[in-house]
């Protein structure tokens, strides 16, 4: 069996979608739905059991021994929230409990870091272990990624294999419980459907013009396979980058959005609310040359190509899931 946590969410259920593609159901998911839409995101998915998030532990305890890898995607991800006692239970004391679960069970150990960690980049985006301590996260989620991979690197029981992801800007199908976090690319398209322009955010600094500020962007669908590649193979342990390699401007996303709507683009450029203004990353571009290193050949979606994917097969039908 392998254990999912966040399995309703944007990329533990895509998570999901993969492995029962590949025939692979025997999956105990763990999460909370809340009232919204979320279980939309697993209406099409097989897994053998469910777990509510908060009973993990105690479930565990009698059913451990059915385990044999655990994906931990389970986390508070919202970068504008400022109680970091909730952040530091949520993804530092859970994420600790699920590695001390796997050092003693002697299993694989997966689970979401982010490029958030990275902070402004003065250090660049390179995935070693060694600059961990050295990087300056912008806000208390990226700061609570960044202490777990530090303590995770300092532990000298380990799990037989374990990998962390930092996951660069991810968008693509089920992220629509996500609201305000969902990615630029779901909120562009609803933008340049409903009120026919995008409303990117001015820059407020002199090196780049309105719209130039750059991320790297990444297809869930990609994500979900560089996961999966980790699963089934042979590979070093450690802490590795998720996203293009290819850093790619806001305008380019309001312009691959108009082209798959077949609409004319038209952009608003509007002041960046105050509070974003310190924690605001200009430029975000993943090196995944570690990842080349180990092995991954698989196509990974030009920003284009994945765009049109989401508008025309998901986000324009009456299913969008996968």
């Amino acid at each position: 069996m392998i254990l999912i946590t966040g399995a309703a969410g944007f990329i533990g259920s895509a998570m999901i979608w993969k492995l029962n593609n590949r025939g692979v159901d025997s999956i105990i998911g763990a999460d909370r739905f809340h009232d919204g839409e979320k279980w939309n995101n697993l209406r099409k998915c097989l897994f053998y059991d469910w777990v509510d998030r908060d009973r993990l532990f105690d479930w565990l305890q009698d059913h451990g021994k059915l385990i044999k890898t655990v994906i931990h995607l389970g986390a508070c991800t919202d970068t504008t929230e400022r109680d970091v006692d909730y952040f530091m239970q949520t993804n530092f004391e859970y994420s600790k409990k699920l590695w001390a679960f796997c050092v003693a069970r002697q299993i694989p150990f997966l689970y979401a870091s982010s490029a958030a960690t990275y902070g402004a980049g003065e250090y660049g985006y390179i995935d070693d272990e060694k600059l961990i301590a050295k990087l300056r996260p912008l806000n208390p989620y990226g700061w609570s990624k960044q202490i777990f991979d530090r303590w995770v690197t300092q532990q000298t029981k380990k799990p037989p294999s374990w990998f962390g992801f930092k996951f660069f800007n991810v968008y693509g199908p089920n992220e629509f419980h996500k609201g305000h976090m969902a990615s630029i690319i779901f909120h562009a398209f609803g933008q340049a459907l409903n009120l026919s322009t995008i409303r990117l955010f001015k820059s407020h600094r002199e090196d780049f013009e309105h719209g130039e500020q750059k991320r790297d962007f990444v297809y869930v669908k990609d994500v979900v396979d560089i996961m999966d590649f980790f699963l089934q193979n042979d590979i070093r342990s450690g802490i590795y980058n998720i996203g293009t390699g290819k850093a790619r401007s806001f305008n380019d996303i309001a312009a691959a959005t108009f082209d798959a709507l077949e609409k004319k683009t038209d952009i608003t450029y509007f002041d960046m609310p105050e509070n974003l203004k310190k924690q605001y990353q200009y430029f975000t571009e993943a090196s995944i040359d570690k990842l080349k290193a180990v092995g991954y050949r698989g196509t990974i979606h030009e920003l284009e190509e994945g765009i049109t994917d989401y508008v025309k097969n998901h986000l324009s039908t009456e299913d969008p899931y996968l």
